[in-house]
């Protein structure tokens, strides 16, 4: 096993490092979008699907910068639908609209996030990041970590909560019912958005990254984490510039504002993204949001797995979860299927 003790991980409630401008640092931070128009552009995707619809969507990212995603619908469905806002990977791009079918094929309006600047190491994608030039490291965990204004991270947060209201401006979706949702750094940007869309429908985090981030880069050599040590084991005059960026970036803060209903899950054996940093986040969720009423949450614990974690058995478990918080989705009636043999 790897981290705490489980016992000790339920209760695990650490006070991480807020820096005193947290708030307006955010509130700067997207106020500087708020005036662009969201939507850039959307346009049908030619597939070989026949039960789903796709469009090549772009919009207006940090800086208005393009950002691409795609959106995915049950083919032959008008009515407006609950949305799942859908993060990536470190590392990873959006891929090809057939990649993630299992939102759009339960019923859902699916819009798939591009990870600025990261694409090629594990998927492929198709937007830059050209602010990526600012003082730090070589990989996208490194990039501006000088200094929170600079950070590669305070970028693609942006992105996160753009693509919140891309979704929402999308036909075809129903804007009260927006769902954010990712696994590892997807689940990490889902937490962030959380916190920063006070009225969020629902999250979905799997094994999220950038929780308790002081503790992470401490504990584990495996990258992403790994790649801040490598960088401080060369810039080793930095740590202080560097944890002070980082703690604008933290999830467990982001977790403490948000109030929107949470379904979580962890690794016992994660050194990807440790236990226990998953756990500080899920024990402090909601507990600043300033609301009376308690956020409902869940977590579900994998003791023998790493950053793979639940795979399957989760997805099944938050598509449980989430017909439950927001009701089943409209879909199209199935077609009769008659089982006999040599009927068609």
């Amino acid at each position: 096993m790897f981290d705490l003790p489980l016992d000790e991980l339920r209760r695990y409630a650490p006070a991480v490092r807020e820096p005193a401008d947290f708030d307006a640092f955010w509130r700067s931070t997207l106020a500087a979008e708020a005036t662009r128009p969201v939507l850039l552009d959307v346009r049908p995707e030619p597939t070989e699907l026949r039960l789903v619809d796709s469009w090549d969507v772009t919009f207006a990212g940090f800086g208005g910068d393009p950002v691409r995603a795609w959106y995915t619908r049950p083919a032959g469905v008008d009515a407006p639908l609950p949305v799942v806002v859908e993060y990536v990977g470190y590392g990873r791009g959006r891929g090809l609209p057939h990649e993630r079918l299992t939102w759009p094929v339960a019923g859902y309006a699916h819009l798939l996030m591009d990870a600025r600047g990261q694409s090629g190491r594990y998927g492929s994608g198709d937007t830059p990041d050209p602010h990526a030039g600012a003082a730090g490291g070589p990989s996208p965990v490194t990039w501006g970590i000088l200094d929170p204004e600079g950070y590669h991270y305070r970028r693609l947060i942006t992105d996160a909560v753009r693509a919140v209201q891309a979704a929402r401006a999308l036909a075809g979706v129903d804007p009260a019912r927006v769902v954010a949702a990712g696994n590892s750094q997807g689940g990490g940007l889902a937490l962030a958005v959380a916190g920063l869309v006070p009225d969020l429908a629902a999250l979905l985090s799997t094994a999220p990254f950038l929780c308790h981030l002081q503790r992470a880069v401490e504990i584990t050599d495996v990258g992403p984490y790994g790649e801040i040590a490598e960088y401080l084991a060369v810039d080793r005059e930095a740590e202080e510039r560097v944890r002070r960026t980082l703690s604008y970036m933290d999830g467990v803060a982001f977790a403490r504002r948000a109030a929107a209903p949470a379904h979580f899950g962890i690794s016992l054996r994660d050194r990807v993204c440790p236990p226990s940093t998953g756990f500080a986040a899920y024990n402090q969720y909601g507990a600043a949001n300033g609301r009376p009423e308690p956020v409902d949450r869940e977590i579900h614990v994998y003791p023998f797995n790493q950053h793979e974690g639940g795979e399957a058995v989760q997805v099944r478990r938050q598509l449980r979860w989430l017909a439950r918080v927001l009701g089943t989705p409209v879909a199209a009636a199935p077609a009769e299927v008659d089982g006999r043999a040599g009927r068609s």
